[in-house]
């Protein structure tokens, strides 16, 4: 298990690795120190030769996306959001380079870079409460986290609906688009993951690692280089004027004032 107070937890038993987002009081939401601790969750998952990664999260929210007082209170907000950005887009091309199937249980809204969390993963299951949304826009930012890279599940206008006009997608909207899997009542969504967890469990890992393997690569090549072009958006837009009012305005909850 990971040391107690770290926002992420880690366990392993029986080929299967589960992660889980707890600090579920404030939204989990993504920091320097949440990140830093999926990277070391990851990391164990690939040391344990893992077969199957279950990526959970505690409390309403499976993530609020960034921490943004802790955008306002960085010394050097550009310095702060190029270092979240590349760990975060790490721990995403982990999870897809991950020989093991990577689960993720989105029991709330995942929101911000939340959202591409809980889609890095191989199969993505949803309570009926669940919520997606990108809506970086709202606060003068550009998406990243691998939300660029959702265009190959939802397509280039539902994508840049979601990027521009900052549309949501309910659980039923995100399982016909084919981003769930399944979409069950939140009661019985732990049950349907071990359910799903047993089943990967039990089949061939060589098997399961190279049809991951073959279908990624197929689907997201020079995820690396699309990632970095994310992380040098979101920082330029950060040290901008407009991202700086957007953050200052969300923290002081009115409306930003763009362009000013």
């Amino acid at each position: 298990m990971t040391d107690a107070g770290s926002p992420v937890s880690y366990a392993y038993a029986d080929g299967v690795a589960r992660i889980t987002l707890t600090d579920g009081g404030r939204g989990n939401p993504v920091d320097l120190d949440s990140v830093a601790a999926l990277t070391d969750a990851v990391l164990r998952a690939r040391s344990d030769a893992a077969r199957v990664v279950v990526l959970a999260a505690e409390g309403r929210f499976f993530s609020v996306g960034g921490d943004l007082a802790a955008f306002a209170g960085a010394d050097d907000v550009g310095r702060y959001i190029d270092d979240l950005a590349d760990a975060l887009h790490r721990v995403i091309s982990e999870l897809q380079r991950l020989p093991a199937v990577v689960v993720s249980v989105v029991q709330g809204t995942a929101a911000g870079a939340g959202f591409p969390l809980a889609a890095a993963a191989d199969v993505v299951l949803a309570a009926d409460t669940a919520v997606f949304a990108l809506a970086y826009g709202k606060v003068g930012l550009s998406p990243d986290g691998g939300s660029s890279l959702l265009v190959h599940t939802l397509g280039l206008h539902r994508t840049l609906r979601m990027a521009l006009l900052h549309d949501t997608l309910s659980a039923a909207d995100a399982l016909a688009a084919g981003l769930v899997a399944r979409v069950v009542p939140v009661a019985e969504l732990a049950a349907t993951a071990e359910e799903i967890v047993s089943r990967l469990a039990g089949g061939s890992g060589p098997a399961q690692a190279a049809a991951k393997r073959l279908v990624r690569t197929a689907a997201e090549a020079e995820i690396e280089t699309r990632l970095r072009a994310e992380t040098l958006s979101i920082r330029e837009l950060a040290v901008g004027a407009d991202g700086r009012e957007g953050v200052q305005a969300f923290l002081e909850k009115r409306a930003p004032r763009f362009g000013a």
